[in-house]
Formats: C-alpha cells, sequence, structure tokens
C-alpha cells in the first residue's frame, strides 16, 4: 500500500514538474511593410519581460526560454518606427509571428518615439478602442462573449435582463452597429437576431479565432459606412504554417471543436464548429424561451509570393427556438402569450484579396450573406386549428457586396480611397394580425425587392514625425436605386474631420466631427399595406452628426486615464405612423423590427461625457473601469417637447479586472451598474379588447404617456477563476465564470395579461373584453459557469 502511495506522489510530482518546469519560445519574421523584404538587424523584445532577440539576415528570430502566458512583442530599428503587436498566446503550440514595420521619417532622427497600446491613429483618435486576447479570453462575466467584452467599455449599455447582447451605444438603438470581419461585412455577430436590428442571446463568432477588436463607438473611418453608432472591426488569427492543433472547449452555452495549421507551404487554415446546449441551460433556469443553435467559420489564407495574398472566410449559424410550455408560473404565462416560435439560418461567405506595391497597398473584397428568418404564432400556442394562426412570417435577405480600394502611404500622409457596390435581394411572405385603433387589421402580403446600392470614399490622414500632432479629412457618398430621393448622392454626402495634439509630454487632446447617413432596414423598405403597395417609398437615409472631444493622460505606457464628451444631433428618423415612435427605440426583443408605415420625420439627440482609466501590467494586471453619463431623447413631432429614448439610462459604472497569479492562476472581477429604464405604461382600456389582445398575445401600451415612468438602477457583480496547466504538447485550462454573485435583482414594469375569461361575453364581438390581472415581474439570478478547454 505504502508503495502504491509513493509512486502515485511520483507521478503526481512528475505531471506537476511538467506542467510548472515548461518553457517555451517565440518564432517570427520581420519585414518591410512597403517592400515586403526581411530586415535584419531589429530588435524584439517581449513587452514585460525585458527578454528579446534581433533579426538575422533573413528578418527571422527566435525568443526562447519564456514562461507560458499572453504577451505583445515589441520591434525597434534604426530608421523605422517602433512597433508594438497584437497580444500572443505562448504555449506548446505558439504560432510563427510576423511582424511589419513602417520606414521613418528622415525628419525624426534625432527623435525618439515609445510603443504604447494606447498610441492613437490619426481618423479615429478618439472613440477607438483596442480590445486584446488577454480581455477576450477573462473578462469576467462575459463568458468570452464579444458583446458582452465589448460592455465593459464607455458608453455602452447593458442588458440587465441577462440573455440578450443588444449593443446600445452612446444611447442610440441597437439597429446602429455594423460589423466586420478581417475586412468583410457580417449583418449581425449573434445567434436569433432580430431582423431590422440585431441582439441575441448568444455570439455568433467563436473567440478562439479572435485575435483582436477595434471598437468604434465613434470616428468611423471613411471605408466603414452605414453605422451611426458604433463599428466593430474584428480581426482574425492566421492558421500556423509550421504545425497543425486541436482544441476544444466546454463553455457556458456551448461545445466547441477548433483547429488550425497549414495546407502546403503557402496557405494556412482556422476552422471552429459548435453546439449548443443553450436549450437545456434555460430549461434549468426555469425560462419559457429554449434556444438551440450550431455554428461554424473557417479563414483560409493563401500567400501567392511577397506581394500578394489571398483570405477566404466564412461564418454560419442554424438556429432553432422553442417555447417551454413545461413552466408554471405568471411570468412565464405572460411571455409564452406572444413570443413567436423561431427560425433562423445565416451565413456569410467573404474573400480579400490584397496586393502589396511599395507604398501602396490594394484590395478587393467581395462577400455574400444570406439571412433566412422565420416567426410562427398561433394564438393561445394553439396549433390544431388554422383560425388561430396570428403571426406567419418567412423573410430572407440577401446581400452580394464588392468593395475595391487603395491606401498609400508616404512617410507622414496616408491617402486611403475605394467604391463599393451592393446587390441586395430581398423577399417576406407575411401573414400578420394587428389592432390599430380600434380595428383589427389583417396583413397578408408578398415582397419581391431588389436593390442596387453603391457608394464611395475618400480620406487623407497626416500625422508629425514625432507623433504630436495627426489631422484626417475625410468624405463618403452613397447611394440607391430604391428612390429618387435615396439615388441623390449629394443628400448622403458624408464629411468627417479628425485632430489630434500631444502638448508636454504625456497629455494629449483629441477631437473628431463627422455627419454619417444609415440605410432604413429592408424589412421597412419592403413594407406593403393591405392593398399590397409599398407605402415605404418616400423614407430618406436616416442620419446623425456627431462630435467628440478628449483629453487623455499616459503616465507611461501602460496607463491611461481619459475624458471625452460627445454629441449626437439625430435627422431623418423612421418614425411609426402607428405610434409617433422612432424604429430606434425598437429592436431589443425577439422577432422582427421595421414591418409597419413610417416616415422620415423624428429627430433626436445623445449627449453626455465618458471618463475611463486603463491601467496595463504586462502578465500581472488588466484593469480598466468606466463612468458614463449621458441623456438620449427625441423630438415629439405634435409638441416638440424631448422625450426620453428606450436607452435613456442616464449613468452606466463598470468597473473590470483581471489578476494574474503564480502557477498560472488568474482572478477576475466586474462590477456594473446602470441606471434605470423609462417604460411606458399600458393602455389598459385597449389592452383588454379581445380582438386586440388575441391579435399580439400581450398588452398595449399608452404611447401618449411614452416613457413617463422609470425603473429603479441596477448593479450586479461577475467574479472569475482561471486555471491553466501547461504540458509539453497540450494545454488544459479550466474557468468558473459566476454572473451575479450577489443575486441582485432586477425590478421590471409589471405586466398586464389577460386572465383568458371574459368579461361581457353578451356585448358584440368588437366590445367584448378580458378579465385582466396584473403580474409583478422581476428578474435576477446568480449564474455559475464552468468551463473547460483542451489544446492538442
Amino acid at each position: 500500500m505504502k508503495q502504491r502511495i509513493v509512486v502515485v506522489l511520483c507521478l503526481f510530482w512528475l505531471f506537476l514538474s511538467g506542467i510548472y518546469g515548461q518553457n517555451y519560445q517565440m518564432k517570427g519574421t520581420v519585414i518591410d511593410r512597403s517592400t515586403r523584404q526581411p530586415l535584419e538587424f531589429v530588435n524584439v523584445l517581449v513587452v514585460g519581460l525585458g527578454t528579446g532577440a534581433s533579426t538575422d539576415a533573413e528578418g527571422n528570430f527566435t525568443i526562447s526560454k519564456l514562461p507560458p502566458g499572453i504577451y505583445r512583442l515589441q520591434a525597434s530599428a534604426l530608421g523605422y518606427k517602433t512597433v508594438l503587436t497584437s497580444e500572443y498566446r505562448v504555449n506548446h503550440i505558439t504560432p510563427h509571428i510576423q511582424i511589419e514595420m513602417e520606414e521613418e521619417s528622415a525628419a525624426l532622427a534625432e527623435v525618439t518615439v515609445t510603443a504604447s497600446p494606447f498610441r492613437r491613429v490619426a481618423e479615429s483618435p478618439v472613440s477607438l478602442r483596442v480590445i486584446g486576447l488577454q480581455e477576450i479570453e477573462k473578462a469576467p462575466g462575459a463568458n468570452r462573449d464579444i458583446s458582452r467584452v465589448v460592455q465593459n467599455y464607455p458608453g455602452v449599455a447593458f442588458s440587465p435582463i441577462g440573455y440578450r447582447n443588444d449593443l446600445i451605444v452612446r444611447g442610440g438603438g441597437p439597429s446602429e452597429n455594423r460589423f466586420y470581419l478581417d475586412g468583410v461585412e457580417i449583418p449581425n455577430i449573434n445567434h436569433f437576431s432580430t431582423q431590422g436590428a440585431s441582439g441575441g442571446p448568444v455570439g455568433l463568432i467563436d473567440a478562439d479565432l479572435i485575435r483582436s477588436v477595434k471598437f468604434y463607438s465613434g470616428a468611423f473611418p471613411a471605408n466603414r459606412g452605414n453605422a451611426l453608432s458604433s463599428v466593430l472591426d474584428f480581426s482574425l488569427r492566421d492558421g500556423d504554417m509550421e504545425r497543425n492543433s486541436l482544441k476544444a472547449t466546454l463553455g457556458a452555452s456551448e461545445v466547441a471543436l477548433s483547429s488550425n495549421g497549414h495546407l502546403g507551404n503557402k496557405t494556412s487554415y482556422l476552422v471552429s464548429v459548435r453546439q449548443s446546449y443553450l436549450q437545456m441551460l434555460f430549461k434549468v433556469l426555469g425560462l419559457p424561451l429554449l434556444p438551440a443553435y450550431t455554428d461554424a467559420s473557417f479563414k483560409v489564407k493563401t500567400r501567392f509570393d511577397a506581394r500578394n495574398e489571398l483570405t477566404v472566410l466564412g461564418l454560419g449559424g442554424i438556429d432553432r427556438m422553442k417555447l417551454n410550455f413545461d413552466i408554471d408560473g405568471e411570468d412565464a404565462e405572460y411571455i409564452l402569450s406572444y413570443l413567436p416560435k423561431i427560425q433562423q439560418e445565416t451565413f456569410t461567405l467573404g474573400s480579400v484579396y490584397r496586393h502589396y506595391a511599395g507604398p501602396h497597398v490594394q484590395s478587393v473584397t467581395l462577400s455574400h450573406s444570406y439571412l433566412n428568418n422565420r416567426n410562427l404564432k398561433y394564438r393561445d400556442n394553439d396549433e390544431s386549428s388554422p383560425d388561430n394562426l396570428t403571426l406567419r412570417l418567412r423573410s430572407i435577405e440577401q446581400e452580394t457586396k464588392l468593395r475595391m480600394e487603395n491606401t498609400s502611404t508616404w512617410n507622414t500622409w496616408k491617402v486611403n480611397a475605394g467604391v463599393e457596390l451592393n446587390q441586395t435581394h430581398y423577399t417576406n411572405d407575411t401573414y400578420q394580425q394587428i389592432f390599430i385603433i380600434d380595428t383589427l387589421s389583417v396583413y397578408n402580403y408578398h415582397t419581391l425587392l431588389n436593390l442596387f446600392r453603391w457608394g464611395v470614399f475618400g480620406s487623407v490622414g497626416y500625422t508629425s514625425s514625432d507623433e504630436r500632432f495627426s489631422a484626417s479629412l475625410g468624405l463618403r457618398s452613397n447611394g440607391n436605386n430604391y428612390s429618387g430621393r435615396m439615388k441623390n448622392m449629394l443628400r448622403q454626402l458624408s464629411p468627417r474631420l479628425s485632430l489630434s495634439y500631444r502638448w508636454l509630454k504625456n497629455w494629449s487632446i483629441s477631437g473628431h466631427w463627422g455627419l454619417y447617413y444609415q440605410l432604413p432596414p429592408y424589412t421597412s423598405l419592403g413594407f406593403k399595406d393591405r392593398e399590397g403597395i409599398w407605402v415605404n417609398r418616400n423614407l430618406d437615409y436616416q442620419s446623425v452628426s456627431q462630435g467628440s472631444l478628449g483629453i487623455a493622460w499616459n503616465p507611461d505606457s501602460r496607463m491611461e486615464v481619459s475624458v471625452e464628451g460627445f454629441y449626437k444631433d439625430y435627422n431623418r428618423m423612421p418614425v411609426s405612423m402607428a405610434d409617433g415612435i422612432p424604429l430606434a427605440c425598437k429592436g431589443n426583443d425577439y422577432g422582427v423590427v421595421g414591418n409597419e408605415r413610417l416616415v422620415s420625420s423624428g429627430n433626436g439627440r445623445s449627449y453626455g461625457v465618458e471618463i475611463m482609466f486603463k491601467w496595463l501590467l504586462q502578465q500581472k494586471l488588466n484593469l480598466s473601469s468606466s463612468v458614463t453619463i449621458f441623456k438620449s431623447e427625441f423630438q415629439d413631432g405634435t409638441t416638440g417637447r424631448y422625450i426620453p429614448s428606450a436607452w435613456d439610462n442616464r449613468f452606466i459604472v463598470n468597473v473590470s479586472g483581471t489578476y494574474n497569479l503564480p502557477r498560472q492562476w488568474s482572478v477576475g472581477m466586474k462590477v456594473c451598474c446602470i441606471g434605470g429604464s423609462p417604460y411606458t405604461p399600458y393602455d389598459e382600456d385597449k389592452s383588454s379588447l379581445v380582438e386586440a389582445w388575441n391579435a399580439q398575445g400581450k398588452a398595449y401600451y399608452d404611447y401618449s404617456r411614452y416613457n413617463t415612468e422609470r425603473l429603479p438602477a441596477f448593479g450586479q457583480l461577475d467574479v472569475r477563476v482561471d486555471k491553466t496547466f501547461y504540458l509539453k504538447k497540450c494545454m488544459l485550462g479550466f474557468y468558473l465564470d459566476i454572473q451575479n454573485v450577489t443575486g441582485s435583482k432586477l425590478r421590471q414594469p409589471d405586466v398586464l395579461m389577460s386572465m383568458g375569461e371574459i368579461a361581457n361575453p353578451e356585448a358584440p364581438a368588437a366590445e367584448q373584453r378580458y378579465v385582466m390581472k396584473s403580474v409583478r415581474q422581476e428578474s435576477g439570478t446568480l449564474l455559475p459557469t464552468l468551463g473547460i478547454t483542451f489544446e492538442y
């Protein structure tokens, strides 16, 4: 017996020795960005460790004896700008790293510029945050979902309900965001997306594929159009050209399998497949909706030679949402009365060809996106009779996009210009019962809309040799053949200007102003009335004039304190003819937004101030805290007074940090608080009508009292603990992510619902009313998640 114990202890000691005695290496190549030729005698350092190496005659470097972890590299050489790379994980399959360096102006011979993760770009010196691998992997409460990671940043509101990923940025609606994947535009980044808006219960992109994310809450680049509130620009990892690897992840809502490697000497690949068990999780939590999804993504990159490369990528998902009839309770009964069954299939396929010609880089991006959305609802969820049908929607959106652009760089100048073409095919077969004013109406129509869109853009940027001053001037314009108003590109002329100046040593002031335009959703452009007539032909592009001014203090390359004010002036907002509410105030629930009669007469504004503190200690601490104080309002078309929008939470507070402990342990914590949302009381008289209730299965709002009430503020605490084992040929990781540790309860408006009993059965059908009841609503529960990752 003692011998067995000794053997077990020896094996355990050997196991620990294999874990903690491992050292790894980083290999890479440094090249000139313009000539694509290797650079010799470049100093490459591991940030935070002081360990490094110099490149040889072929531009190659090797840094050995590195402990496992997540690192950045800094490359410096005489005559070149110092470069700080993205974050890379160092383990048994550390990828080969390629670093591109840009030749420095001769005027900077006597000046040393320190690389920093807080360095600004001329086109977006404000409102831009770069999210690295450490935050994506270990952000508390995010469960490796990029939409939830972004919610840690200033100006971004979060959904306290907990199972929605809507991005509400600087008081703008969830339909005002745009997403790009290695330069390819994707319609949405969430499963079960709300057609005509965004959001859903879980992200569509596997975090294992992401290298970094650029998050623009304003100051959008000219080559990123059709956005009013934010742009998320994802950079995916490249496959490893030296070895093939496999990674399995058991996350909060899904199990994932990913692989990366190479196919021959010129082509790398990256692929991921995920299958959810969210349906099981929601059933355990007692939620009335049971979503299940499958998604897959891939990236294949071929480098034909030093100057030509082709990237092909794809992203797709299959979504099925059932209703959970096995739970009791008035809350569940209410949601089940109106929530439809949802089925969706979505995918995007895209390719990017890039040619390097000295200081010029030409790229051609071609992509095709597809969304098939189906909603089905029967009164009382009784499908035994076709007479109970209240909603049947079959809608398909397809977009084929072509973008051609050229970027030229000459020392302190950068010029970008290009064109975009877009062919859209939108179909919609809808049967829907709607109770308008005092009449039950039935919409039964078919839409076939072919839309051709075009756009041109250009920008000129200047950065002084010492990087103290930068300026950028951009211009963009879009048009389409939907109507004569939208065809006129002068109506969508979109100028923008950015300026930044660093004074003293560590202080900088930056500003931006821009005029941006966005096309209304296809659900609105293709909507028909009961006579089958397109009624929204007079819609315009909606616009926002946005200005930002910020001051930043960087005491060193690891810390930043910033204060930024913003003002957004909305015009031509699509407004519902039925209730007088702007479309931007809708879209944070499941279903469809925009399929109604609209008019482009809305005006609004959002303004506030953001304060942020960021502290990065390599291999130790990643701390981020922010406070946002703002107002979001729209103008009443009748009285001209400003009314709080649906996103007018007034304040957002976030404090989030991860600290790395010895022996590959890390602990993270997030404290967040958000002001109470405004809400609209119900129209009890209209809601109790039998015909009205049966049409949509839920109460109607009294829009004459729109957002006159407000909920209390809400806050919660999330905690995460990670432990990683690095072995000789594999990596094993565990994490425990606990959301809402304190079990905070979110108070929601009491719901008004029917008891199914007619109070006056003797009255005519149009005057019959249900007996109604009010149900108290609150949500919020402690949600622990155990995650496991294994990489071989």
